[in-house]
């Protein structure tokens, strides 16, 4: 097997995994609070300590997923221009 058709072989592999985990789970942790909703503080004395809620997640730790929003984002250009 060629290089170029051992490496489309691959990018074609990890596209379809990805499609069916956005598929399966099309959210994931948000990556700024790790999926907690707040960010973590520390008070004086070091014990851990609840703080704001996320702004990027709006305190729910989920985000849609990349491959998901791009799905969505499709699938209503299509819906609006096949009516």
């Amino acid at each position: 097997m060629t290089p170029f058709l051992a490496a489309s072989a691959c990018l074609a592999f990890i596209t379809l995994c990805y499609a069916s985990l956005c598929a399966a789970s099309p959210f994931g942790r948000c990556r700024k609070c790790n999926g907690l909703g707040f960010a973590l503080k520390t008070d004086r004395k070091g014990k851990p300590k609840r703080g704001k809620t996320c702004r990027r997640c709006k305190g729910h730790g989920i985000r849609i997923r990349l491959g998901r929003w791009l799905y969505n984002r499709a699938a209503r250009i299509h819906r609006a221009g096949t009516r």
